[in-house]
C-alpha cells in the first residue's frame, strides 16, 4: 500500500505471490512515518477556494512534507453523484485542481485521481466539473472500470476482504479529498466513508454494520493527507442532495494528515458531536485518531 517501506515494483511483486484471485496487503504495508511537528488540523476560511487549499497544506508543512520527487500519487475526491459544485454533493473543482497542482509543484511523476461513481459515472464526472478541472490541472483522470478491481484482504473487523481498485495501491502516496456533507444512514460522509469509492462489488451489503465498515475500509488505505472541502456543506438530504435549499456556504477547507482529526471536525460543521458519530468513536478505540478537537493542535485562519 501507499506509503510504506515497499516500492511499487516490490508491493507489485508482493501481491503477484499471493493466492490466485486474492491479493494480500502486507502489514508493512500500513506503517506510517512519524509526522513532524506542527498543527494536527489546519482550517482556512475564505471565498478563494484554491488560495483556501494552498494555504491548508502550507500550515501543515507544505505538499513536500507529503510528497516526494518522482512519486506517483493516488488522489481520491468525492465524485459520487451527478451534480454541480453548489449542490455540495461532490468535492469542489477547485480544491481537486490545486490539489494536483501542488503534488506537481512538489514533484510528482504523475497525479492520477479516481472515484467509482454511485450515478452514471460520466454525467457525474462531467457535471461535477471535477474532470475537466483534473485535466486542466494536467492530472490524470482514470475513468474507473470495475471490471479491473482486484480481490484483497482489507483485514477489516467485518470488511475482511473486498473488490479494490488496484491505483489505490499501486501508488507511492495517496490523498483523500473529501466533501463534508450529510449522510442520511450514518449522519454524516466526510473522509473515512469517502473510500467507499475505490470499492467495487455489492458495496450495499456493507451498510449491514456501516460504521464498523467505515472504520475497517478507512483503516486500510490509511491515506498520507486528506483535504476537506466544506466551501458548501450538504446539511440534509445526503448523500445526493440536489435542492440548494439543503445547502450551506461555509467556505472552509480544512487539512490534516489524519483523517479521523477530519471527520471529527468536520462533523462539528454539520452539528454534530463527533463522540455521537459510531465510526470515530470505533476508530478512537482502534487508534486511528483523536476525535476529541480540544485534543488537537488545530491552526485556524482566514484566506
Amino acid at each position: 500500500m501507499c506509503g510504506s517501506r515497499y516500492s511499487r515494483r516490490e508491493l507489485l511483486n508482493v501481491l503477484g505471490r499471493a493466492a490466485p484471485g486474492l491479493l494480500v496487503a502486507p502489514d508493512a504495508l500500513l506503517a506510517r512515518a512519524a509526522a513532524p511537528p506542527g498543527a494536527d488540523l489546519s482550517i482556512v476560511d475564505g471565498r478563494d477556494v484554491r488560495a483556501a487549499t494552498r494555504q491548508a497544506i502550507a500550515a501543515l508543512g507544505g505538499m513536500r512534507r507529503f510528497v516526494s520527487r518522482n512519486d506517483v500519487v493516488l488522489v481520491k475526491p468525492n465524485i459520487g453523484w451527478a451534480r454541480g459544485p453548489a449542490q455540495g454533493a461532490n468535492t469542489h473543482p477547485d480544491v481537486v485542481a490545486a490539489v494536483i497542482e501542488m503534488c506537481h509543484e512538489a514533484g510528482a511523476s504523475v497525479v492520477k485521481v479516481a472515484d467509482y461513481s454511485i450515478d452514471v459515472p460520466e454525467r457525474a464526472y462531467l457535471r461535477s466539473g471535477v474532470r475537466t478541472a483534473v485535466e486542466r490541472a494536467h492530472g490524470r483522470f482514470l475513468a474507473v472500470d470495475p471490471a479491473r478491481f482486484k480481490r484483497m484482504r482489507t483485514r477489516g473487523e467485518f470488511v475482511k476482504e473486498w473488490d479494490v481498485c488496484p491505483e489505490a495501491v499501486e501508488c507511492d502516496k495517496r490523498i483523500n479529498v473529501p466533501v463534508a456533507k450529510h449522510h442520511s444512514l450514518c449522519r454524516v460522509t466526510i473522509a473515512m466513508k469517502n473510500w467507499f469509492g475505490m470499492l467495487g462489488g455489492e458495496r450495499a451489503r456493507l451498510h449491514d454494520r456501516i460504521h464498523v465498515a467505515i472504520a475497517d475500509v478507512a483503516q486500510f488505505f490509511d491515506p498520507h493527507l486528506t483535504v476537506m472541502d466544506a466551501t458548501r456543506v450538504l446539511v440534509r438530504n445526503g448523500p445526493q442532495g440536489g435542492s440548494l435549499a439543503d445547502v450551506e456556504r461555509r467556505d472552509i477547507v480544512a487539512a490534516s494528515a489524519n483523517q479521523v482529526a477530519i471527520d471529527a471536525f468536520g462533523a462539528t460543521l454539520l452539528g454534530i458531536r463527533p463522540h455521537d458519530v459510531g465510526f470515530l468513536k470505533i476508530a478512537e478505540q482502534r487508534g486511528m485518531g483523536a476525535i476529541d478537537l480540544a485534543r488537537l493542535r488545530v491552526v485556524r485562519r482566514p484566506a
